[in-house]
């Protein structure tokens, strides 16, 4: 038997990035895990990952260019710049639960069965849609293994509250996807 302790935050924020980067890497210290999914907007978050996890394989997602209006990256230029000198690999692609479901949705007023998964996951909690989002991203992308565990961290908004022990699945796989720890989490109200 193997325990391991789930962190529950009293509240979802960016408050929590610290604590949650601090317990992922505890964790994969712990398991020997080198693979971390970071997912980062404006890039705040992905260039504090790129510090505490210097020296790991750091792949962080970002969202696709046009994701709020056509033609922007959210992504600002001098985080990236800091995210790659720091060894950081960055990943900017389209979403498996996004881009098809939301042409649908938008088209024909209708949802799609993306939308359906993305708002099934939600009931646990936005971070843990997000990590299993960016997971697939980065195993389609041949940035992370689907052999090997990784660590996926996301957030509610800004930052990061949600860190979790996976195996990367490719999208077509997707109902493969194992969380094996919920490492920690906000606290549902």
């Amino acid at each position: 038997m193997q325990t391991a302790t789930t962190v529950h935050f009293p509240q979802a924020g960016q408050d929590n990035t610290e604590a949650t980067l601090h317990i992922a890497k505890a964790r994969a210290d712990e398991l020997g895990i080198n693979t971390i999914i970071v997912a980062t907007t404006r890039g705040s978050t992905g260039v504090r990952a790129a510090e505490v996890f210097a020296g790991r394989r750091l792949i962080v997602v970002t969202h696709f260019t046009g994701y709020k209006e056509p033609n922007s990256q959210e992504l600002l230029p001098e985080h990236r710049e800091r995210i790659q000198a720091l060894g950081g690999v960055i990943l900017t692609s389209t979403s498996p639960f996004i881009a098809i479901g939301r042409a649908l949705r938008r088209k024909h007023q209708t949802m799609a069965l993306e939308d359906i998964i993305a708002n099934s996951l939600r009931i646990v909690g936005i971070g843990i849609k997000v990590v299993c989002e960016v997971a697939c991203m980065a195993a389609d992308a041949g940035l992370a293994r689907t052999d090997e565990e990784a660590i996926a961290i996301s957030g509610t908004g800004r930052g990061a509250d949600t860190a979790v022990v996976l195996r990367p699945v490719n999208s077509f796989d997707f109902f493969d996807l194992r969380i094996s720890e919920i490492l920690c989490r906000p606290r549902l109200k």
